[in-house]
């Protein structure tokens, strides 16, 4: 079978008839840019005054993109979409907070998603963000900082807090690597990165010896990604470690250039769509090309880039569910391919955050300014729901 991304009653069929029009909404409220710019302004002033608006958020956009405020709840909707054959990729979605205590704390949180992950049959990798166990400033200057053999500069008390960043992602590697389950390093802003990439490598050559645990996350919309992966494999063929690549687009393209602009350096950041596109599906056909030593996970949205791929692993005799490429859409937002591919039963995840609801709220924002910034996207979303709500209509 061919794969189409058309067919809504696949798209939908984990939603109910309510559910959808409940979509149909928020999809319809979260295009106008104006009307998120205002919910993103003032929502975080109406949880301070102490305003009862809970009920809201937690019927609307938190339903719509968060799996739930605890794991228990999060089994909920892991299970439904299993029973449709999606798989799920858990996020403690909770925005970094400052101080080592906390760092400590969202650490115990990822070990215990690890563990829950590994109860469930279709649950294969977590989701880790580096800023939330790590200084942002910190980061920041070991990014600037010019290199000495430990890979910090100069500063004992620097040097120290970057110990305990990697003690704590060791911890959660170890975990991960007794009970089977995945690590994807999620990418941040370039002034942060470096010592990201570094710290990745290191841990892929400690535990991706057999088979991939750790995943490095690759940002395309960057002009020098598609090289930064071709190097990353040579440096794992070189050491003897199986590459893990987490292929997105981007996240930070606004903030990135006006940050580029403001210093006076030339922009990380592809000058147009197009070329982002380009290095996008070429870095995907390099790790689809070298399949016995990259593992692959697609995170993107984008219906032809899916399509490329899943017509290159026809071409060179992949079966659709071949271990070491996988496919990843947000929760909430692109059922149509999502579900689609699971019916064909190639590896495709939900994205699933989790926390409690105050505290996801930022998470939040950002995924209905991304709705909002990508209306060519979201205009499809309502136009499927349209139709498949019309089709259950007609059917009646």
């Amino acid at each position: 079978m061919n794969l189409s991304f058309e067919n809504t009653q696949n798209a939908f069929a984990y939603k109910s008839t309510s559910d959808l029009k409940k979509a149909k909404f928020l999809i319809s409220v979260i295009q106008s840019p104006i009307m998120v710019a205002l919910a993103t302004k003032l929502t975080p002033i109406f949880i301070k005054l102490g305003l009862p608006i809970n009920g809201i958020l937690r019927n609307t956009v938190f339903k719509q993109f968060v799996g739930g405020e605890t794991l228990e709840e999060s089994a909920r909707a892991s299970k439904l979409l299993g029973s449709y054959g999606v798989q799920v990729i858990l996020d403690y979605g909770v925005e970094a907070k400052e101080g080592e205590e906390n760092f400590d704390h969202v650490t115990e949180h990822i070990i215990e998603a690890i563990d829950f992950a590994a109860t469930q049959n279709n649950i294969p990798f977590v989701s880790v963000k580096l800023t939330g166990i790590a200084s942002h400033e910190l980061l920041e200057n070991l990014n600037e900082a010019p290199r000495l053999r430990s890979g910090v500069h100069d500063s004992e008390s620097e040097e120290a807090a970057w110990q305990r960043v990697r003690e704590r992602m060791y911890a959660i590697c170890d975990v991960a690597q007794e009970k089977g389950v995945g690590i994807l390093l999620d990418a941040e802003e370039t002034w942060i990165q470096d010592p990201i990439d570094r710290l990745a490598i290191e841990l892929m050559s400690v535990y991706n010896t057999q088979k991939v645990i750790v995943y490095n996350t690759y940002q395309l919309y960057r002009n020098d990604r598609l090289n930064f992966l071709q190097l990353s494999h040579r440096i794992a063929k070189e050491k003897n470690f199986l590459l893990g690549a987490k292929l997105v687009r981007g996240a930070y393209m606004e903030k990135e250039r006006a940050r580029a602009q403001k210093n006076g350096y030339p922009s990380p950041i592809h000058e147009n769509k197009e070329l982002t596109d380009k290095d996008f599906d070429a870095a995907a056909l390099y790790c689809i090309q070298n399949k016995e030593t990259i593992s692959l996970l697609l995170a993107t949205h984008n219906e032809q880039s899916n399509l490329q791929i899943t017509s290159e692993m026809g071409k060179i005799g992949l079966s659709n569910n071949s271990n070491n490429i996988h496919f990843s859409q947000l929760y909430g937002m692109g059922d149509h391919i999502t579900f689609n591919m699971a019916v064909l039963g190639y590896n495709v995840s939900k994205y699933l955050p989790f926390g409690p609801i105050n505290e996801v709220i930022p998470y939040l924002m950002r995924r209905a300014e991304e709705n909002s910034s990508v209306n060519g996207q979201t205009n499809k979303e309502l136009v499927m729901i349209k139709q498949e709500l019309s089709r259950r209509k007609d059917k009646k």
